[in-house]
C-alpha cells in the first residue's frame, strides 16, 4: 500500500517532468501571446469606444452650432429649411422655443414632442446620454446635445440627438472579429513555435547522438558544427573543445601510466631477482652480497613513487604550499653545500639576501632537482647566482654543458623526458625532477625556464615574486655578517 501511495503522489511530478523543452516553449509562447492579445484587445476596444464617443459628440455639437448660426444670421424659418436639407439617418434635430414647443424639426417623427428636457441658457451647451426616445418609440441609445440661443429678444433651444447604436455595433463587430481571430492566431503561434523549437532540438539531438557514440576507445570523434552562427554552433564548438581536452588528458594519462610502469619495472625486476637468488642460498652468504644492491633499488623505487605522488598532487590541485617567510638565500646555500660534498664539478655561488613567501621544504625540492640536473650535465663548472630585480627574486643556475635546444625547452618539463640519449636510468634521473620543479614553482606563482648562459652554455632561470626587495639589515650581528659576507660563507 505504501508503494502504491508513493507512486500516486509521484505521478504529478513525473507528468510535469514529461513536459520537455518543446512542449514548455510552445505552452509559454501560446500563453504569452494569449495574454498579450487579451490586454491589447481590451485597450483597443476602450480606445475605440472613446474615439467614437468623441466623434459622435463633436458631430452633434457642430450640428447644433451650425443651426444656431443659421438662426442668428437669418431667422427660424431659414433654420427650419437648413435643418430639413441637412437631415440624415441616425440624427434628429429640433428647435424649441422658450416654452418647449417644437418650432422646427429634421423629421416629422420628432415634430410633436421635445427630445430632451434640458434648457440651457443662451450660449451654454449641455449633453446627456439616453437609452431610447420614448416620444417616437425608439429604443436605441442616443447622445443628446442641447445648445441655448437668442435671436433678438426671443430665446431658443437647439436639440441634436445623435444615435449611439452605431458605436456599439462597431465595437461589437471589432470584439467578435478579435474573438474569432484569436484562436487562429494562437494555433499559428503554437505550430510555428513547435516546429521552430523542434528544428533547433534536432540539431541538439544530433550533437547528443554523436557525443554518445564517442567512448574511451574512440576519443578522436568530434561533433558536426552547424553554420548557424547561434548558440547551437557555440555548443558544438564548446563540445569539440571539451573532447580535445579529454583526448589530450587521456593520452597524457596513458603515457604517464606507461612511463611510470616502465620506470618501476627495472627496480622491481632487480628486487625480484635478488630475492630469488638470496632465497636459493641456504647459507645466507648471497644475502650479504645482495643487500646493498637491494637497498639501493628499494630507495630508488621509493624516490620514484614519491615523485609520482608529488606530480599527481600537482595535477589534481592538491599540491599544498605553506605561505611562510623563507630566506631563499639560506635554502639555496644549504643545497649548494650539499652538492659540493658529492659533486666532482667546481661550484661557484654569488648570493644576496632575499626573502619570499613560500614553503621551504618544497623550495628545497625545486633547488635540489635543478642543481642535480645541472650537476649531471656539467662538464666541469656550475655557477649559481641569486639576485633581486624589482619585485622578483631571480635564481640562475649555469653549467658548462650544452644548452637545451629551443625546440625542447618546453618539453623538458614534461614527465619522463630525457633529452640526452646517453643517460641511463641507473645513472640517476627518472625524468621527473624538472616536471616536479615546474609544478612547485607554479604553485609559488613563479616561473622557471631554460635559456642560454653568457658563454653559450646551459642556464636555468627561476623567478619568484617577493613582497618587497630585501635589504641588508643595519643592525646585523657579527655572525650574520660573516654568513652573508664573501669570506668563509661558501657562497662565492
Amino acid at each position: 500500500m505504501a508503494l502504491g501511495k508513493r507512486a500516486t503522489h509521484g505521478s504529478p511530478g513525473r507528468g510535469a517532468a514529461d513536459w520537455g523543452v518543446r512542449k514548455r516553449s510552445t505552452a509559454v509562447a501560446v500563453g504569452v501571446v494569449a495574454v498579450a492579445l487579451l490586454l491589447g484587445g481590451v485597450v483597443l476596444l476602450v480606445l475605440l469606444q472613446a474615439s467614437l464617443a468623441r466623434s459622435s459628440d463633436s458631430a452633434a455639437r457642430q450640428k447644433a452650432l451650425d443651426v444656431v448660426a443659421e438662426m442668428e444670421d437669418m431667422d427660424v424659418a431659414d433654420a427650419r429649411a437648413y435643418i430639413i436639407d441637412t437631415a440624415h439617418a441616425g440624427q434628429f434635430v429640433q428647435v424649441l422655443d422658450a416654452a418647449g414647443y417644437v418650432l422646427a424639426s429634421s423629421d416629422p417623427e420628432v415634430a410633436n414632442a421635445p427630445l430632451s428636457a434640458q434648457r440651457p441658457a443662451p450660449g451654454q451647451t449641455m449633453t446627456q446620454d439616453v437609452s431610447g426616445l420614448p416620444s417616437i418609440g425608439d429604443n436605441d441609445d442616443y447622445h443628446i446635445v442641447t445648445v441655448g440661443a437668442r435671436t433678438g429678444t426671443l430665446s431658443y433651444t437647439v436639440v441634436v440627438a445623435q444615435a449611439s447604436q452605431i458605436q456599439a455595433d462597431t465595437i461589437a463587430t471589432v470584439a467578435w472579429f478579435m474573438l474569432g481571430a484569436t484562436p487562429l492566431l494562437l494555433a499559428t503561434v503554437a505550430v510555428s513555435v513547435w516546429l521552430l523549437v523542434g528544428r533547433s532540438l534536432r540539431q541538439v539531438e544530433r550533437i547528443r547522438g554523436q557525443v554518445a557514440r564517442i567512448n574511451a576507445e574512440q576519443l578522436d570523434g568530434r561533433v558536426d558544427v552547424p553554420a548557424t552562427n547561434d548558440e547551437i554552433q557555440a555548443l558544438a564548438q564548446t563540445m569539440n573543445t571539451m573532447l580535445d581536452r579529454l583526448q589530450a588528458s587521456d593520452s597524457e594519462q596513458r603515457r604517464f601510466v606507461s612511463d611510470a610502469s616502465h620506470e618501476l619495472r627495472s627496480p622491481l625486476a632487480t628486487l625480484r631477482a635478488g630475492i630469488e637468488i638470496a632465497a636459493a642460498d641456504p647459507t645466507g652468504a648471497m644475502w650479504l652480497q645482495m643487500k646493498d644492491v637491494l637497498t639501493d633499488e628499494t630507495a630508488r623505487m621509493s624516490f620514484l613513487v614519491e615523485d609520482l605522488l608529488t606530480l599527481a598532487k600537482g595535477n589534481d590541485g592538491g599540491l599544498k604550499v605553506e605561505a611562510k617567510d623563507v630566506d631563499l638565500d639560506d635554502v639555496l646555500d644549504q643545497e649548494i653545500r650539499r652538492l659540493r660534498s658529492t659533486s666532482k664539478n667546481q661550484i661557484s655561488a654569488d648570493l644576496v639576501p632575499a626573502r619570499i613567501s613560500g614553503d621551504a621544504r618544497r623550495l628545497t625540492q625545486v633547488l635540489r632537482n635543478v642543481l642535480d640536473n645541472a650537476d649531471r650535465h656539467a662538464l666541469s663548472r656550475i655557477a649559481v647566482d641569486l639576485r633581486t630585480a624589482g619585485d622578483q627574486v631571480i635564481i640562475t643556475v649555469d653549467n658548462d654543458g650544452d644548452p637545451i635546444p629551443e625546440a625542447d625547452r618546453e618539453r623538458i618539463f614534461e614527465r619522463f623526458v630525457r633529452l640526452d640519449g646517453s643517460r641511463s636510468r641507473e645513472g640517476g634521473g627518472s625524468g621527473l625532477g624538472l616536471a616536479i620543479a615546474a609544478g612547485i614553482v607554479a604553485a609559488h606563482h613563479g616561473t622557471i625556464r631554460p635559456t642560454d648562459g653568457p658563454a653559450g652554455h646551459c642556464r636555468f632561470e627561476i623567478a619568484f615574486p617577493c613582497p618587497q626587495v630585501a635589504e641588508e639589515p643595519e643592525d646585523i650581528s657579527p655572525r650574520e655578517s660573516r654568513r652573508h659576507g664573501a669570506q668563509g660563507s661558501g657562497r662565492r
